[in-house]
């Protein structure tokens, strides 16, 4: 994944450029039907069906807010988790995409 060829906001590089160091250039999908320029939905390659949706729009500078969504719609995580430093939003995603 070239993050720098991506039409997304600085944070949400800095964010993306920090997990392809820690678990690889191949390792995370991006999925394009979101297009907002502050927000990316996160899965790891061959497993869409358990993604992180990640923003920024709403949050204060330099902070990030994430939705969990599961194979079942009813265990979704939305809204719950916001104004997280990156950080946090690294913690989160490490656990929900690679426990």
């Amino acid at each position: 994944m070239n993050v720098w060829a991506i039409d997304k906001d600085v944070p949400l590089k800095l964010l993306l450029l920090e997990l392809v160091h820690r678990y690889g250039e191949n390792t995370l999908a991006l999925n394009n039907q979101v297009q907002h320029f502050q927000a990316v939905d996160l899965c790891r390659i061959n497993e869409p069906a358990i993604s992180a949706y990640i923003y920024t729009f709403g949050q204060n500078a330099g902070r990030y807010g994430i939705d969990l969504k599961y194979p079942i719609p009813a265990h979704n995580i939305v809204g719950e988790n916001e104004d997280l430093t990156l950080d946090q939003i690294i913690e989160i995603i490490s656990t929900h995409l690679f426990s």
